[in-house]
């Protein structure tokens, strides 16, 4: 099988160019991924409360396994980008053949487990005994789907690592708007399908990710020639198992740490009363949507740096903290004042009470200021993953959530109450954005020339 690079080289040309032309696919991807809970709850609500109560249980479960399948695919991104930057095309198709092996047999393993354990995790997570035959009705099928949510992740970061995010993004689309078309058909049985209710939207999620999964592998296979069959020596598909996991374990723990102290500080939240929560929702909602930009930058930021750092281009490293940089602070205000401008206004759309109101406007006239500071916390953990170094990133992640945000956001609860969290997440923010930049610069000027140490093989 001849060695070929089919995608545009990210070696040369305008940094600022090529992170935008990789990154904007991906704010339209992001966003339809992002559809898919807001769509599937919309559809379940109108089922009853008991069905939404049921699937609202299922979210913790769900958002840990996609942790997996995302640090996973970190892993994958991080290790491709750096061997395809160096040129080593037999090393690429390696990795990703041996990164997908290793999806499918976790996906496996989750699912084994998961059918295993629905009752007994359920009621330890706190479902009633009403609830644990709807649950079930929802995570058999997704359980037995797992492989679609897990391989698929892994894929699509291999994409993203040779510089493809427009197939991506465009993929990312199919299968949102795949998803809408068949949840009401499933769910309600419309058009002779029959009526499954909860089941009916597990199934549409399991089965529009299918078409990812397979869609994904085909140009994997086909068009970029980087998929082959499996070698039968275990001593290169451990050095694989070693590079992804070097960055994926890392990645994993990051994006569990989030939803965890997001529990935690809901029940701050919880002691100033229902509109307060309300009001809370209200403005975490409408925040990723607004942070959706910086998504999509961290998305790519790892690739760009993986290959450049492979092909030992330290200098295009340098400029592309000065492209991050300028970016973050410039839209970071701009998008501040936007919400200090108009966050009523969005927040209206929600909710019409004035306490529920109050808390919500409060929030986005204030943590946004601080959006530049953990954009580029999110660009700089991307960064250090494509340059093979995870422990930075995954030490800023901890410290920024564990090492201060927690801590201030219980003495500011105390102090000033429900708006001192909103202090609280600004002070952090901006800290660990400033730790996140002085530690990236360092690295970087600490291993110029030194291509050895610039990332790990």
């Amino acid at each position: 099988m001849a060695s070929h690079r089919s995608q545009p080289s990210l070696l040369e040309g305008a940094v600022a160019a090529h992170l935008q032309r990789l990154a904007l696919p991906m704010v339209w991807g992001i966003l339809a991924t992002m559809s898919f809970n807001v769509v599937d709850t919309y559809f379940v609500s109108q089922l009853g409360d008991g069905p939404l109560a049921a699937m609202s249980f299922t979210f913790p479960v769900v958002m840990v396994i996609n942790a997996l399948a995302i640090g996973l695919g970190a892993g994958t991104s991080s290790a491709v980008a750096r061997a395809y930057g160096a040129g080593d095309m037999s090393r690429v198709r390696q990795l990703v053949t041996d990164a997908t092996l290793l999806a499918l047999l976790l996906a496996v393993l989750v699912s084994a487990i998961g059918l295993l354990t629905i009752e007994p995790l359920f009621r330890l997570l706190g479902a009633q005994e009403r609830l644990l035959p709807l649950i079930t009705e929802y995570m058999v099928p997704w359980y037995y789907g797992a492989v679609f949510a897990v391989v698929p992740m892994v894929s699509l970061s291999a994409l993203r690592a040779i510089g493809n995010s427009a197939l991506t993004g465009r993929i990312m689309i199919a299968v949102a708007v795949f998803n809408l078309v068949l949840d009401p058909l499933l769910i309600f049985g419309l058009f002779g399908f029959p009526r499954l209710e909860l089941q009916g939207a597990a199934l549409a999620t399991v089965i529009a990710r299918g078409v990812s999964f397979f869609i994904a592998l085909y140009v994997l296979a086909r068009r970029e020639q980087l998929l082959s069959a499996p070698t039968l020596n275990w001593r290169l598909v451990k050095e694989s198992w070693s590079s992804l996991l070097r960055v994926g374990l890392p990645a994993i723990a990051t994006n569990v740490i989030i939803p965890v102290s997001g529990g935690v500080v809901v029940a701050l939240v919880a002691a100033h009363g229902a509109d307060a929560v309300a009001g809370l929702g209200i403005a975490l909602r409408i925040e990723p949507l607004a942070l959706i930009v910086f998504y999509a930058l961290s998305s790519v930021v790892g690739p760009f740096m993986g290959q450049n750092a492979g092909a030992g281009k330290q200098q295009r490293l340098h400029e592309t903290i000065a492209v991050l940089s300028r970016f973050c602070i410039v839209f970071g205000v701009g998008l501040a004042i936007l919400l200090w401008l108009l966050g009523r206004h969005i927040a209206a759309l929600f909710s019409d009470s004035p306490q529920v109101l109050a808390v919500a406007v409060g929030y986005l006239s204030l943590v946004p200021f601080s959006y530049a500071g953990y954009g580029f916390v999110m660009s700089a953990n991307a960064a250090f993953n494509g340059l093979g170094h995870p422990l930075p990133g995954t030490i800023i992640s901890f410290l920024r959530v564990l090492g201060l945000y927690l801590p201030l956001a219980w003495l500011g609860n105390y102090v000033l109450g429900i708006y001192g969290l909103f202090v609280a997440t600004v002070i952090a923010n901006l800290t660990i954005g400033i730790l996140a930049w002085w530690w990236l610069r360092r690295y970087l000027a600490e291993n110029v020339g030194n291509r050895e140490g610039l990332f790990a093989k």
